[in-house]
């Protein structure tokens, strides 16, 4: 996938040039740079609240993701599966920078976020607001 220029030159200030593509859910993927999904790796080992869950998003995040670097040509690598999986293959992704890693998605997915987003606006604006948001 090319990446945005403005991704691109963001991920390519991390010290690591290796980054972790992945998906934790199967309808985003997300790109980490590497320390950060070392971080995450932790969380799985230590999470003992519930270790199965651990466990099952782990081996999902193993499943669809892999190592990757930025290319010349400033692209990244997504692994076969994932790409098909969030249903990015030869469509339209948008990205996102969001909780340490930069989210990819499909249109499809876009547009139910949006929905999902808009209908709950009416109540999470305010609560927001009411917490400090500008």
């Amino acid at each position: 996938m090319r990446l945005p220029k403005e991704f691109e030159e963001f991920l390519r200030t991390f010290p690591d040039p290796q980054f972790f593509v992945t998906s934790l859910d199967g309808s985003i993927g997300r790109i980490y740079d590497i320390q950060t999904w070392r971080e995450n790796e932790k969380v799985f080992e230590e999470y003992d609240e519930d270790p199965q869950a651990a466990e099952d998003i782990r081996y999902l995040a193993d499943r669809w993701g892999g190592v990757s670097t930025i290319d010349a040509q400033g692209r990244i690598l997504i692994p076969p599966d994932l790409r098909r999986k969030i249903e990015v293959e030869n469509q339209k992704v948008f990205v996102r920078y969001y909780r340490s890693a930069v989210e990819i998605y499909s249109e499809a997915e876009s547009e139910r976020r949006m929905q999902r987003a808009t209908a709950a606006a009416p109540v999470s604006l305010p609560a927001l607001r009411k917490r400090g948001l500008k």
